[in-house]
């Protein structure tokens, strides 16, 4: 059985809050985070900006979010502010949000009856890779007690760099409830250093890094060691979460697609055309300059001539609606023509 966290990410129901960019580890040549979030004290919610805590509660009911995730940077950098976000989530959606947040710090006894006691539900350790294989006997070893003393749930989650059995030890005498080995991955952020330091990109992928799986299937034995592939984090955890935004939001008619998407029809023609064609109110929306519509029904009215011109959109639920592609559809058309004519 898998940690409550994980199976609420699997659902896309995890809202991702990073808190803070800055962080005081400076050896993790594998640090993901480009430079719009590396060294910035702006936060996050998904990908929308957080301008007051408002935006937090409005971007987790826009995606239904089950729970949500706190991480950064370092959240424990800025306590104040992350138990403030605790707090706000658990007094708005209640106990059963769960509530996870990723540290690269110990912390100390403070911090973990601090987040205790704001509705931290659980706390995931990331220790430095140097330290991998030496942990016994250290803070690290001694913060999973204290966490657990406090009321957590402490855990590991790591990149898969390399098999570690010490991770697994922790979990055998109870100190950590389970370890995550995320697959090891370049980014925009760290592609340059990763090369320097030897790593290729797996044949055929665009993140996953040569080698990581094999890392991760040597530690695939135990029950409570969990494996995030990144094809799982893209395919899975972030097309669910689009799939939630898109059903909160959408309009009746936009259509949703496997991507989680929204689809629909943009015209410039008079607004007072479709009045006069009788278009039902629910299939379309009048803007300052533009109409949007049901997209199937204006490819229908341009083909009889009712309408000169139109496009079909796709973009993100997200609240900057971030457009992935537009065609017009006298494009579509002429595919359609070329198609038929191939077949013919």
């Amino acid at each position: 059985m898998i940690s409550e966290g994980c199976e609420q990410c699997a659902k896309g129901g995890k809202m991702v809050i990073f808190v803070y960019g800055y962080c005081d580890q400076r050896d993790c040549f594998y640090c993901p985070l480009g430079e719009n979030r590396k060294n910035v004290t702006d936060v996050y919610a998904n990908e929308r900006k957080v301008e007051k805590d408002q935006d937090l509660i409005e971007e987790a009911k826009r995606m239904d979010a089950l729970g949500s995730s706190l991480t950064g940077g370092e959240p424990q950098e800025v306590m104040d502010r992350t138990c403030r976000y605790i707090s706000l989530l658990k007094e708005e959606f209640g106990e059963d949000h769960h509530i996870h947040l990723y540290t690269g710090i110990t912390g100390g006894r403070e911090n973990m009856r601090r987040l205790a006691e704001a509705g931290l539900d659980e706390i995931r350790f990331h220790p430095p890779l140097d330290m991998w294989g030496d942990l016994h006997g250290t803070e690290w070893e001694d913060i999973l007690y204290i966490a657990r003393e406090e009321g957590l749930t402490p855990a590991f989650e790591i990149p898969g760099i390399r098999p570690e059995d010490e991770f697994v030890t922790f979990v055998e005498e109870g100190a950590a409830e389970f370890v995550n080995v995320n697959e090891f991955e370049m980014s925009q952020g760290n592609f340059r250093r990763m090369q320097e330091k030897g790593y290729d990109l797996k044949e055929d992928h665009m993140s996953a890094v040569e080698g990581s799986h094999d890392v991760l299937d040597s530690m695939a034995k135990h029950p409570k060691v969990y494996f995030c592939t990144s094809v799982f984090k893209d395919a899975a955890q972030h097309r669910n979460r689009l799939k939630r935004m898109a059903k909160n939001v959408r309009r009746p008619f936009d259509e949703i697609t496997d991507d989680g998407t929204l689809v629909y029809g943009k015209t410039w023609a008079d607004p007072d055309r479709f009045e006069e064609l009788g278009v039902p109110e629910d299939y379309y929306v009048v803007k300052s300059e533009h109409v949007e519509v049901a997209w199937w029904l204006l490819e229908e009215m341009i083909d009889e001539g009712e309408i000169n011109e139109g496009e079909v959109v796709e973009q993100y639920p997200t609240v900057d609606g971030r457009v992935v592609e537009r065609t017009p559809i006298s494009e579509m058309a002429a595919e359609s023509d070329v198609v038929s004519s191939g077949r013919a």
